[in-house]
């Protein structure tokens, strides 16, 4: 039988988009849609955007003919696939896959726009690449065990995602097989991605998948120009496999490829915060509509999580009832679920309001996080969660299996534009939103990425003479 790296890279060089199914392709343009209007936001809201970009103009690695999403300056390839890839997971308001526990869309999706770029390719082009993207991504975390790697302190979104850029930058740039192997063996050199920054609520996990982004783009280069990289980076002593997690199923990184498509598997998040929590604030929207809880009624809320979602959102818990950056409540169960109950929904701009309003900050310090055994049951095929809210009036319970967004609870498409429009609507006018709107839903039919891309820069003007905030 052929190594897992060559079933792996037979599969990334030799689909056919008409091997696509046609929902599999529909899905990943709303993923692309979604990532692109997130993209939109960071690019101006997020300090980090601001830091990363001073720091490549100091680097003098500014000059350049790619897009940037929102951005109406061009920057080199690689540097438009890393600042893409950052903006794209900075509001931690990206696509996540559940079983694999990562987001696949960060890293993939602005690899594959530079490599498009690079080479004028179509938007039919651009999709199918994308797509073997999230294929062999998603199959490399499952293989891992998500919950092992992330034991040994690996963020997957960053570390598989190396290797789902460089298959989508690499089908871009034309890879045969064994150049595929080889942009893999590098990607292995470079496969990365921290998860330190739960300590400190650092702004790492953001740039890392950016790096996973330009990282892919820069393997499938390299082997595009016969680069020699490692030829089994799946296989073997020291592999990807065997170096990053304990136990690993390898058998899971091929399982139905080609035939059941892990694409269909992406959820699409309706809360900018971590995909473990949102099970339980949907619950606690349920307790709220239902008896009409408020902040006052409450004298103590227990949210029950599977063990991986309790170490990430849950422990410790004292440090979680402080949180002070966006990230600290991003990855903070109680604050969120304060924040929940407070207003009934969350939003990317209500961290900056309620990070410092103490009704909100003393309401979290009333919220426990446990290991609940009907969540655990679920997992690793849903990411449950349950709510138990204690007032006077007595104990208000609910349970949800399978939170808004996954693909069993997907988001309509008014709610997946209304969350695009939403995000762009500070900086791109209606009729621009449209246009992308149009261009995007439509990418296969699209004969220039770049003009694509052209539609994300801010039209503040149109927006100033509409009248539009």
């Amino acid at each position: 039988m052929d190594s897992i790296t060559h079933q792996l890279a037979e599969f990334a060089v030799h689909l056919k988009s008409d091997d696509i199914p046609s929902n599999v392709r529909d899905r990943a343009k709303d993923l692309i849609l979604d990532t692109v209007g997130i993209a939109i936001r960071a690019r101006h809201d997020t300090a980090s955007t601001d830091a990363m970009l001073a720091a490549l103009s100091r680097l003098q690695m500014t000059e350049g003919s790619s897009h940037v999403i929102g951005d109406e300056k061009t920057y080199p390839a690689a540097v438009a696939a890393l600042i893409n890839g950052s903006c794209a997971h900075s509001l931690d308001f990206d696509d996540t896959h559940a079983a694999g526990s990562l987001h696949s869309s960060a890293p993939i999706v602005p690899a594959a726009l530079a490599a498009a770029e690079i080479v004028a390719a179509d938007g039919a082009a651009t999709l199918a690449a994308i797509i073997a993207g999230y294929e062999v991504q998603i199959r490399l975390s499952l293989a891992l065990v998500p919950s092992d790697h992330y034991n040994r302190g690996y963020h997957p979104t960053a570390t598989c995602g190396a290797f789902g850029a460089a298959v989508a930058a690499g089908r871009l740039l034309g890879l045969d097989v064994d150049q595929m192997r080889s942009a893999f063996g590098i990607a292995l050199s470079q496969s990365s991605g921290s998860m330190k920054f739960l300590e400190e609520g650092a702004w790492t996990k953001r740039s890392q998948v950016g790096h996973a982004a330009y990282n892919g783009l820069l393997a499938a280069t390299l082997a595009a120009e016969n680069y020699q990289g490692p030829v089994d980076a799946f296989d073997g002593k020291w592999s990807f496999l065997t170096a990053y997690a304990p136990s690993p199923d390898a058998a899971l990184a091929v399982d139905g490829l080609g035939s059941v498509w892990q694409t269909m598997g992406l959820a699409v998040k309706p809360y900018p915060s971590c995909r473990y929590s949102h099970a339980a604030m949907d619950a606690l929207q349920q307790l709220k509509a239902e008896h009409g809880l408020t902040e006052g009624d409450v004298q103590h809320v227990e949210i029950g999580l599977p063990q991986t979602g309790l170490n990430i959102i849950g422990q410790p818990i004292a440090q979680k009832h402080k949180p002070v950056t966006i990230v600290d409540g991003q990855f903070s169960m109680p604050f969120l679920a304060a924040v929940i109950l407070r207003t009934g929904n969350l939003g990317w701009d209500d961290y900056d309001s309620q990070l410092s309003d103490p009704v909100t900050l003393a309401l979290t310090a009333k919220v426990d996080c446990i290991q609940d055994p009907k969540a655990e049951a679920e997992y690793p095929a849903n990411m449950a969660g349950i709510a138990r809210v204690t007032t006077s009036s007595g104990v208000y319970e609910a349970m949800v299996v399978v939170p808004k967004g996954e693909p069993d609870n997907f988001l309509t498409e008014d709610e997946l534009i209304a969350k695009f429009d939403g995000l762009t609507a500070p900086y791109l006018s209606k009729s621009r939103r449209d246009a992308l709107l149009d261009a995007l839903l439509n990418l296969e039919k699209r004969a220039s990425i770049g003009e694509v891309l052209s539609l994300t820069c801010p039209d503040l003007k149109a927006l100033q003479m509409a009248g539009e905030d």
